[in-house]
């Protein structure tokens, strides 16, 4: 575990620094008492070197009104949400290669995700599934 102890950051209010603490004893798979200690939560970074690419598909609501059909002027199609899917570029770790299709991943800090069925060992294609609640604001405002 590396954890975050505090951040610098310059005039302008970007972090230049970061200091950290290391405990090498909770290195997962040791068998140690600190291995097995719960965490809050746990990013594991990917290596930009090492990362494959990926097509992730972020999807919202297909309709920008709870009942579409209740429009009595208009159309259903009226109601369309034009932001229902964003297809973004992403950088995955290698062992995502041989995922099966269908079970579920957490990409950092956005949501879970499966492997969509076109998929191939050379071209990846993620779909979100369920996105996460983001309390990062909150923390910056405690």
């Amino acid at each position: 575990i590396i954890k975050a102890e505090s951040v610098v950051k310059n005039a302008s209010g970007e972090i230049t620094q970061i200091h950290a603490t290391y405990d090498p004893l909770s290195k997962s798979g040791t068998d140690t008492p600190e291995a097995l200690r719960k965490v809050k939560g746990t990013i594991h970074w990917v290596s930009q070197e090492h990362a494959l690419d990926a097509e992730v598909r972020l999807y919202d609501r297909l309709f920008s009104s709870a009942a579409p059909d209740a429009d009595k002027e208009g159309d259903f199609m009226d109601h369309i949400n034009p932001n229902s899917l964003e297809v973004i570029s992403a950088k995955v770790e290698p062992s995502l290669k041989t995922l099966e299709i269908g079970r579920p991943v957490q990409f950092q800090r956005t949501g879970y995700f499966v492997l969509d069925p076109d998929s191939n060992p050379e071209a990846l294609v993620f779909n979100r599934t369920v996105s996460l609640r983001d309390s990062w604001g909150k923390i910056d405002q405690e």
